[in-house]
């Protein structure tokens, strides 16, 4: 199925407005994966076929387009067919969260071609993250080889997607106001754009589910929020703080006092450092969501029950998402999520429960599909709906 261009605008990358008659018209017609002859082209676009050559020409030169292996015959001589070249350029991307981080360099249809992971909190400041990003997406890229056409990050708290800016995260101290854009586009020569890394796990989603129209993704991890697809375009809002769900205050009456400094937020209540917390106070040594995860894998009674509590809360304020915005798909991921059902179930209980029949009557709640990937294959997918936008591809070749 064809991808619709995401509208994004950041750093280098701008937005597109809709041109029909470039070549990266043509292109976009052909990142279906269909390969398809001048004559083909020329009947789908209305174009002359002299003005098809010349785009097509255009997009050979730039190595945008490839011959098809196999000319098409209509019985004289096979005509030429032309495919989308996905390995063109090669795209970095990363997924930081609180306390790691994944890094890996894509194909232009996001197929993953080197990645790494380590531990890495976010906590270090700026300065040392992005320095260690830096050599270790440059590590990557020599051994992929390759042109960069961009790089796309994912950070742990609220980002202002039109500087690419943190603004005020809780668990990132010196990261507020941070040119992440800048500093890293000077280091690795191209452009980037920057996201909250709950909106790229679900751009990452969506692209794996593409014909789903009304998606939410939420991210159960050591904190808590949710990515919005309407109409498979992601929603970010004025600002891009759409979906922080994670401070929203549950119906509990605990007065849990949360790190954004207000009390009874879902994330003080349900998210993984919360968990962790109430197991160790309970005698049950836990330091994070992982821990959390693999006390529940080890049957521990305590770590089962919280576990579906915290379903249940989440499950609470999605119900009212549910009634508000009535997605047909709703993806739980992030480290909580790796418990299974425990969680799944408590969603569930929740949302059928409250939520209008209407609202539920074809809704699905599932698990990611894409695990731990789910961030840098988004983060790809941002910079790859940028990168290949008509307007963008017309800049490219034009130059």
């Amino acid at each position: 199925m064809r991808r619709k261009e995401a509208r994004l605008t950041q750093g280098m990358l701008s937005e597109p407005t809709g041109s029909v008659t470039g070549a990266g018209a043509l292109l976009s017609i052909l990142r279906d994966g269909q390969a398809r002859t001048r004559a083909e082209l020329v009947q789908l676009t209305g174009l002359a076929r002299s003005t098809v050559s010349q785009r097509l020409d255009a997009l050979l030169s730039h190595q945008w387009i490839v011959p098809a292996t196999d000319a098409i015959s209509s019985g004289g001589r096979p005509a030429t067919a032309f495919a989308f070249n996905q390995g063109a350029r090669v795209v970095a991307a990363a997924d930081l969260g609180a306390t790691h981080a994944r890094v890996a360099v894509t194909d232009l249809a996001s197929n993953v071609l080197l990645e790494r992971t380590a531990d890495l909190p976010i906590d270090r400041g700026p300065e040392a993250t992005l320095a260690w990003l830096v050599e270790t997406l440059q590590g990557l890229l020599d051994e992929t080889g390759g042109q960069l056409c961009g790089v796309g990050v994912g950070l742990p708290g609220p980002v202002e997607h039109s500087t690419g800016r943190p603004v005020n995260p809780p668990i990132m101290p010196g990261w507020d106001g941070f040119p992440v854009p800048e500093w890293l586009g000077q280091r690795l020569g191209a452009p980037v754009l920057v996201d909250n890394d709950v909106n790229i796990m679900a751009l990452g989603e969506h692209w794996a589910r593409s014909e789903v129209e009304h998606l939410v993704f939420v991210k159960i991890g050591t904190g808590i929020g949710c990515g919005i697809i309407s109409e498979r375009r992601l929603h970010r809002g004025a600002q891009g703080a759409a979906g922080d769900i994670g401070h929203i205050r549950v119906t509990s009456d605990r007065e849990v006092v949360c790190r954004c400094g207000n009390t009874g937020c879902l994330e003080a209540v349900a998210g993984g450092a919360s968990i962790a917390g109430q197991l160790t106070a309970a005698g049950v040594p836990a330091a994070n969501s992982r821990d959390v995860v693999g006390l529940v894998r080890a049957g521990n009674t305590q770590a089962v029950q919280l576990i579906r509590q915290a379903g249940r809360e989440v499950g609470d304020v999605l119900a009212s998402i549910v009634n508000f915005f009535n997605p047909s798909v709703i993806v739980i991921g992030g480290d909580i999520a790796e418990a299974g059902e425990h969680v799944l179930a408590g969603v569930r209980e929740v949302i059928y429960s409250r939520s209008l029949p209407l609202a539920t009557q074809h809704l699905s709640i599932r698990a990611t599909e894409l695990g731990d990937r789910a961030g840098v294959i988004g983060a790809a997918v941002m910079v790859i709906e940028a990168v290949l936008a008509p307007e963008a591809v017309d800049l490219t070749v034009n130059s």
